[in-house]
């Protein structure tokens, strides 16, 4: 298996690059970080999005694989663990390791009746574009595609991105292992990141995985 020598990791869709922080300081692997922001949180360069910012998710997409320029992880929460698949897929000769978290990772959800995030967030960050909120992607016919050993980690009380969201992409996603945190909500890469940064090293350091394999963590 091998070894990544860069950590790229995608926030959710409120964009801040600062949300992996404490895991990604937590993390023992001597890779570099790249830690992504999106242009609507103010955080994105120029070198990375088109000067108007981003337009469509194929820009978010670009501004993921400028920088799979060597072996590479992609550590993904909810919205980006949509670009980090669309990533995946456009750019699989340099990715070691997927690591998703509470995403839908582009695959219809609504019979699993999440909680609508939309609503009160589009009121509350205006500058959010409203093409990301109207964003409809399915991308189950191409997942099984993805060679990359995928970790899959969800807490029980998340009602935005429920854990049958999870068990639906494991059983997409060939090479996948799913973890469910008691008490995690959709912010647990934030408020459980000691276990989450434990469980991502174990996955980057290539324990042994069991393909569709479910397990609990207290």
């Amino acid at each position: 298996m091998r070894v990544p020598e860069k950590l790229i990791f995608l926030p959710g869709v409120g964009g801040n690059p600062a949300f992996w922080q404490p895991v990604a300081g937590a993390l023992p692997q001597p890779a570099a970080r790249v830690l992504l922001g999106w242009p609507w949180f103010g955080a994105a360069s120029p070198a990375d999005l088109p000067a108007t910012g981003a337009r469509d998710m194929q820009d978010l997409v670009e501004a993921t694989t400028v920088h799979m320029d060597r072996p590479c992880a992609l550590i993904a929460q909810s919205m980006g663990g949509v670009v980090a698949l669309l990533a995946a897929l456009e750019r699989p000769e340099w990715l070691t390791h997927l690591v998703l978290v509470a995403t839908s990772g582009g695959v219809p959800i609504d019979d699993l009746h999440p909680e609508d995030w939309r609503p009160g967030f589009l009121q509350s960050n205006p500058a959010f574009p409203q093409w990301m909120a109207d964003v409809r992607l399915d991308l189950s016919a191409r997942l099984p595609s993805v060679q990359a050993p995928t970790l899959l980690f969800w807490g029980d009380a998340d009602a935005i991105s429920p854990t049958t969201v999870g068990q639906r992409l494991s059983g997409l996603l060939p090479h996948s292992q799913m973890h469910v945190l008691a008490g995690g909500g959709h912010d647990l890469a934030v408020t459980h990141a000691g276990a989450v940064a434990e469980h991502i090293a174990g996955h980057l350091q290539g324990a042994a995985q069991r393909p569709r394999a479910y397990a609990r963590t207290a």
